[in-house]
């Protein structure tokens, strides 16, 4: 095994975490109208369940509501009753052919609580990115000793692992930052 996968591998499993990041966030709300809010909502369709995504359209006609309309008119009892049973803190609206979701304004206390939940969120990420680190380290450090790399290259290698490393934690800090200013705009 050569320096050079040691090296592709970390910095795959920094670049997932990245993006595992990112994902994560796209969860925790905001106060505006956003599609991925309801990603994690499941509606039973003829038994099984299945991402609301999949049983309707979802849309945000302006910022603060979504307007979700089923491909059958049939299952919009059970998509209502999705929305209720998730924790959205939404309650839904239907008119027999649509349904509207209303998303509520944020109080200051409970975007401090979503910024606190982002920073922990960016930690977790943080913390992925070290361990990704330590495991290459280590790998580098058995190649060095069994002598499969010389220890100027060793060196070399876990220098290069850690500005990967920084690189990536700096992206972390970005993001997170980023949203922790939506969440706190009012």
């Amino acid at each position: 095994m050569a320096v050079a996968d040691v090296r592709k591998r970390a910095q795959d499993k920094m670049e997932n975490a990245v993006k595992a990041l990112g994902e994560e966030l796209k969860k925790v709300r905001t106060g505006r109208a956003q599609v991925s809010m309801l990603d994690s909502i499941r509606v039973n369709y003829y038994g099984n369940l299945s991402p609301l995504s999949q049983v309707a359209s979802i849309s945000t006609p302006d910022a603060k509501s979504f307007l979700i309309a089923p491909w059958e008119v049939a299952i919009l009892k059970e998509i209502e009753q999705a929305i209720v049973k998730s924790d959205l803190g939404m309650a839904p609206m239907n008119d027999g052919k649509v349904i509207r979701l209303k998303v509520p304004d944020l109080t200051e206390e409970r975007r401090k609580d979503l910024a606190k939940q982002v920073k922990k969120i960016a930690e977790d990420s943080r913390v992925s990115i070290r361990m990704s680190r330590r495991d290459a380290n280590e790998e580098i450090k058995k190649l060095s000793k069994d002598k499969a790399i010389s220890e100027d290259e060793g060196k070399k290698a876990e220098a290069d692992i850690q500005k990967l490393t920084d690189d990536s934690i700096k992206k972390v800090d970005q993001i997170a930052d980023e949203k922790e200013k939506s969440i706190l705009t009012i």
